[in-house]
């Protein structure tokens, strides 16, 4: 910019460029009084520039002499203008440039591996993950679809395996039952109440498997209907042992119970619940040799009743212990008791029927001592 300044200097009235700028203001002549007594400012603009002038009357025994201006204008140079014209655009466009460079590359880039893992994932291939780079938003973003696919992949997985353990469990009963009627219509067996009663033990074994399946799959899926009603734990529990009573007197173990004296109240579906003790009571018959005992217990705490069936069996190892409540579970099938052989879904409908209520269910056992399921369940208010 190149500035140039005018010094005070006696107008007769302001300078012919300024009285144009200054849209039409009429000014008066040495000797005519002026319209004004003191001082004026004036300001004017020109293209990249600007002008400012003060004008200051001279008075003489009353007659306008003149004026007295001090004015600096600052006027752009045409190399400046022509600069200004032309590299605007192009400062413009480079600017634009730069910045569609660096969004692309903080923000273009991670969506655009997103995508490609979201387009893979579509294809089948649940194993895909995507780099948690980026903005924050964008991070947020990989890691939630990185869970998502960690998820979705184990989800795959245990739907595989049911389906594998769901065959392996149909194809036993379905075997013998094939057996015994080839037996039968090739005259191997005689159709005798014995053979006949065997067949139908397989039909109840089938039957079971279907109703543990489609009460586990309701309870997991949260659709399962419960009645919910005050229960006494405490006759509960002495029902449950009069229901195994036989069966463990047969088996030669003592069924116990071990109660206290107040009795104990929670909000459940008594049906449901009488279910999951049945079925850990079941399991620990299944467990115990002959000589053992299984004592069912329950304990009051503060927010809690803790409902326990303890066993004196064989125990089950440490590495097995996080697999207990998987669907078809059996530990050992060495060591299981060929009494009563459930259908392998009696822990995983226990805790998630347990988890409907609102509770939880937990294990705890020692090799060659026994083994203590502990159910929590809130206490009715």
């Amino acid at each position: 910019m190149k500035r140039q300044r005018r010094q005070w200097r006696d107008y007769g009235g302001p300078p012919p460029d300024f009285r144009r700028h200054h849209r039409g203001r009429h000014y008066h002549r040495p000797g005519h009084p002026p319209g004004f007594q003191r001082k004026q400012r004036f300001l004017y603009r020109r293209f990249l520039g600007f002008a400012v002038f003060l004008a200051l009357p001279l008075l003489a025994v009353g007659i306008f002499l003149g004026f007295v201006i001090a004015g600096a204008e600052t006027v752009a140079s045409p190399a400046l203008v022509l600069l200004a014209i032309c590299g605007s655009p192009l400062l413009l466009g480079l600017l634009a440039v730069g910045i569609g460079s660096w969004a692309f590359r903080d923000v273009g880039a991670p969506l655009a591996d997103v995508m490609a893992a979201a387009d893979a994932m579509a294809e089948g291939d649940l194993s895909v993950r995507t780099p948690e780079k980026g903005p924050g938003e964008f991070r947020r973003l990989a890691h939630s679809f990185n869970r998502m696919a960690e998820e979705l992949e184990r989800a795959e997985q245990r739907r595989r395996n049911l389906t594998a353990d769901v065959a392996h469990e149909l194809r036993t009963p379905l075997h013998i039952l094939q057996g015994n009627l080839e037996g039968i219509l090739d005259g191997v067996y005689e159709p005798t109440t014995a053979h006949i009663q065997a067949m139908l033990e397989e039909t109840h074994l089938l039957t079971r498997l279907i109703d543990d399946l489609q009460t586990l799959s309701q309870a997991e899926a949260g659709q399962l209907s419960l009645q919910m009603e005050r229960v006494d734990i405490g006759e509960l529990l002495m029902d449950v042992n009069t229901s195994f009573g036989g069966l463990a007197e047969a088996e030669g173990i003592r069924l116990q119970l071990d109660l206290p004296d107040e009795p104990l109240f929670v909000i459940a579906d008594a049906e449901r619940l009488d279910q999951v003790l049945s079925n850990l009571v079941a399991n620990a018959l299944r467990h115990t040799p002959a000589g053992g005992h299984i004592t069912l217990a329950a304990e009051p705490f503060p927010t809690v009743v803790r409902i326990s069936v303890s066993d004196t069996g064989e125990g089950i190892p440490v590495e097995d212990l996080p697999y207990v409540f998987d669907r078809f579970w059996r530990g050992d099938r060495a060591r299981t008791r060929a009494v009563s052989a459930g259908s392998g879904l009696g822990l995983a409908i226990a805790r998630q029927l347990v988890r409907a209520h609102g509770g939880q269910i937990t294990v705890a056992s020692t090799m060659g001592q026994g083994t203590t399921f502990v159910v929590e369940l809130p206490v009715a208010e």
